[in-house]
């Protein structure tokens, strides 16, 4: 008899174990949800990627750069959704910024161009791996879109200061000056038998 009246009370006390476990869950699940939607609200505010257009000239050169085009198409399509979304769209992101290295026009393929895609590289990707987390830090993804802003406007202008400076003309041997300047047409020092 004491044996049935333990086993009562063990399943009892079991049962509502149980149930308050269950409204735990909930709440925390409901919480958990709060977070989300909060985290979502601020980067849904702070998503806003504004590039100012290129000059004719400089829009003339890089009409043709295919990588470029698809990167700022890529960037102007906001995501509206979830969180999900945003999620998605910053690893869309990442590969095509990673991208713009392939084709360079000839006349950008210099090695300031190269270093400001290399930092517009890492400010995407930290970007995406900040909104890839389990928990994201919104203020963290927030500031690197307004860098990513910043690196995408510096971009710009390096390609611009190209195009302006090679519209200046050279002045009467300056053509030589450069040549003799560089040190794949040196003469190798080896000695004469």
């Amino acid at each position: 008899m004491k044996f049935k009246s333990f086993y009562i009370v063990f399943l009892s006390i079991l049962f509502f174990s149980c149930q308050n476990d269950n409204k735990l869950l909930l709440i925390e699940q409901q919480k958990e949800a709060e977070k989300k939607e909060v985290v979502f609200k601020s980067i849904e505010k702070g998503w806003g990627f504004t590039i100012s257009p290129l000059e004719p000239e400089t829009q003339a050169k890089v009409k043709n750069w295919l990588e470029w085009q698809n990167f700022l198409t890529e960037i102007h399509q906001n995501p509206k959704s979830s969180i999900g979304a945003f999620q998605k769209k910053a690893v869309v992101l990442s590969k095509k910024v990673a991208e713009l290295n392939v084709n360079i026009p000839p006349e950008f393929d210099k090695p300031q161009i190269k270093a400001r895609i290399a930092v517009l590289i890492t400010k995407v990707k930290s970007m995406s791996l900040y909104i890839n987390l389990n928990q994201i830090p919104s203020g963290k993804v927030v500031k690197l879109i307004g860098e990513i802003n910043t690196e995408i406007d510096f971009f710009q202008l390096q390609m611009e200061e190209i195009v302006k400076r090679s519209k200046i003309p050279l002045e009467e041997g300056e053509q030589d000056l450069l040549r003799m300047k560089d040190t794949a047409r040196a003469v190798p020092n080896t000695p004469i038998q």
